[in-house]
């Protein structure tokens, strides 16, 4: 039997609300002498064990197979009872600045730091292979990038492209070799100020003499053997390119026993690689060379400068591309090539369809929109190309019509917010047709930050219609699914959402008919709201702001953090939050609020992790 609750090692709270789930469902394997998994029930002090048996609870993996397993909406209250409690003993004491662990620079930020370090346009990235995503999706999470050998190799590879191809260039050339050797000056004492310079930039941070010295020593190595000044020069910064100092983005460890505001130099990289993508540029090394960068009004300055800059449009592309996941597009989540010719047989149709939403986003951040155009909005953007392939009359300025512009939408329209969006309706359906399941679980998990559990094993495909049958709507065909009650009772939460979405096609075009019979647009959430088509789903979806504007600001703290959130991240979530919705949402506010936070801006005791 349980032990009494006094006696419990970690949270009453947990236990006083879900008792007779625990001792139906948990109790028999993970009690007594030998817990199954190491995990007791009773005696687990940790909230990151709490917090693993959350989420294989949410995940359906607990019980196991062949167990008494609980019905959905217990399972649900209990995954939410346990994380309240988690949430609530992790923001115990407010705020705190969190691990900052050691993290390489990823392919695209390799690549901008390349451009901007050596002034040449060029992707350097094509020499390396695509970073995986971490924990909140995005592919700069510090848990991920790891240097393997092999790419120690390739990187050593992309350095000697780079090199060689600045070395015969004249703007490169001159902004590397930024002193000779003239009489009065030796060659030793310019390469010397080429090196500290070179060095400054390229570790983000000044350099001292002992930084400087061994690279030096290559140079004079180098030189011994013949080689010109340049070319003696150029071999050194070969080897400068491939040090630990510029591949990983590294911070001064703190000792001191206690939180204290981050170093500034590397403020000033923590603040340019979220908004940039590259390493931190000439005023914003100087501010912080100043001393001022941690002033809370200067670093606002510098936040709106940067994102007015042209450079924030790859922040607002890399996080919406895999936020969304549109940029999988390029990839097999891309339409089939048969039954959509001409998504491919027009170039500027599909930039078009895979940029709008990391322009729309771009443009809310310019215009200070609120974050909650994302979800409906009465403005678009939009070309002459995408106003033909949704079907709408806009009010394009005919002097550009091919140029992406802000434009209002007609009164009326479905195209307000993301889910109007071709490359949004695109990535949640299959290749080769519409799915009301895909769209339901891309709204829970990307929208609202309530992913639903994954399917149980052995679950069949959806049964294809034979040569001579009668034609079947999706809704038709999905009501096998419907059959089973274990389904059933996923897909009543799912599939709801993605009926009100069976309007458009696969690369978002309007219909009325499916199958040759007339769409089925309405759809039910769990807590019994009704909807039809997209408008009025839009309307639900607004009504539940709170769960969307949580999760993204989730989501653009872990990218600007570059690492997965931790539990006690969940309190600065919580102050963004409520700052942002005291200002009305504005979505460069939430970026503000994102950079004052006290994670971002600070640094924990201890070294690195």
């Amino acid at each position: 039997m349980l032990r009494p609750l006094a006696l419990l090692a970690l949270a009453p709270a947990i236990f006083a609300g879900n008792e007779d789930f625990l001792k139906t469902y948990c109790q028999a394997c993970h009690q007594g002498a030998k817990p199954a998994g190491g995990f007791s029930i009773d005696r687990v002090a940790q909230r990151s064990g709490w917090n693993r048996a959350m989420l294989r609870v949410r995940n359906m993996e607990m019980p196991p197979k062949g167990a008494p397993a609980p019905a959905l909406d217990a399972r649900e209250a209990f995954v939410a009872a346990v994380s309240a409690e988690l949430h609530k003993q992790a923001c115990a004491n407010g705020p705190v600045a969190g691990r900052a662990p050691l993290r390489r620079l990823n392919r695209d930020e390799y690549a901008a730091t390349m451009r901007d370090l050596l002034d040449m346009h060029l992707d350097i990235g094509k020499f390396l292979p695509a970073d995986g995503a971490g924990g909140e999706g995005f592919d700069n999470a510090a848990e991920t990038l790891f240097l393997s050998p092999l790419l120690t190799e390739k990187y050593l590879d992309a350095a000697n492209f780079a090199m060689d191809f600045a070395a015969k260039e004249y703007k490169s050339r001159a902004k590397l070799i930024i002193a000779k050797p003239v009489p009065g000056l030796t060659a030793d004492a310019a390469a010397k100020k080429v090196l500290g310079t070179f060095l400054t930039r390229a570790f983000r941070r000044p350099v001292t003499a002992a930084d400087v010295d061994p690279y030096l020593e290559i140079f004079r190595t180098t030189a011994r053997q013949g080689r010109t000044y340049e070319e003696s020069l150029f071999a050194t910064f070969r080897v400068a390119l491939v040090s630990p100092l510029f591949l990983f983005r590294s911070e001064p460890t703190n000792n001191t026993g206690r939180e204290r505001p981050l170093d500034a130099y590397a403020l000033a990289s923590r603040l340019s690689y979220f908004l940039w993508g590259s390493m931190p540029d000439e005023l914003l090394t100087d501010v912080a060379a100043s001393g001022k960068l941690n002033d809370p009004e200067v670093l606002n300055q510098l936040t709106e400068r940067m994102l007015r800059n042209d450079r924030a449009l790859v922040f607002a592309e890399r996080f919406t591309g895999q936020w969304l996941r549109v940029r999988e597009l390029a990839g097999d989540k891309a339409p089939d090539a048969k039954l959509f010719p001409g998504y491919y047989a027009d170039e500027d149709l599909r930039s078009d369809i895979r940029l709008q939403p990391a322009l729309f986003f771009r443009e809310m951040l310019v215009r200070n929109r609120p974050v909650l155009d994302l979800l409906d909005s009465d403005h678009t953007i939009a070309t002459r190309t995408l106003e033909k392939h949704l079907g709408l009359k806009l009010p394009l300025n005919n002097n550009a019509p091919q140029q992406p512009q802000w434009v209002e939408l007609p009164a009326g329209s479905n195209r307000g917010g993301l889910l109007g969006m071709p490359a949004v309706l695109a990535i949640s359906s299959h290749p080769y047709r519409t799915s009301p399941v895909l769209r339901g679980a891309w709204i829970l998990e990307t929208v609202l930050g309530t992913p639903p559990p994954p399917p149980p094993p052995m679950v069949p495909a959806l049964e294809e219609p034979g040569v001579n049958a009668p034609a079947k709507t999706i809704r038709e065909r999905l009501a096998q699914h419907r059959t089973n009650t274990v389904c059933a009772s996923c897909h009543s939460r799912i599939d709801g959402l993605g009926f009100a979405l069976e309007n458009y096609n696969v690369l978002g075009q309007w219909r009325d008919t499916d199958a040759g019979k007339p769409i089925d647009n309405s759809g039910e959430l769990a807590d019994g709201t009704h909807f039809n088509g997209p408008g009025e789903l839009r309307r639900a979806l607004l009504a539940r702001k709170d769960l969307f504007v949580r999760n993204i600001t989730s989501k653009l703290l872990g990218y600007a953090l570059g690492r997965s959130l931790a539990a006690e991240d969940g309190c600065t979530v919580d102050a963004i939050v409520e700052r942002v919705r005291e200002n009305g949402y504005g979505t460069r506010t939430l970026i503000q609020e994102i950079v004052r936070s006290v994670p971002f801006r600070n640094q924990a005791p201890g070294g690195r992790k």
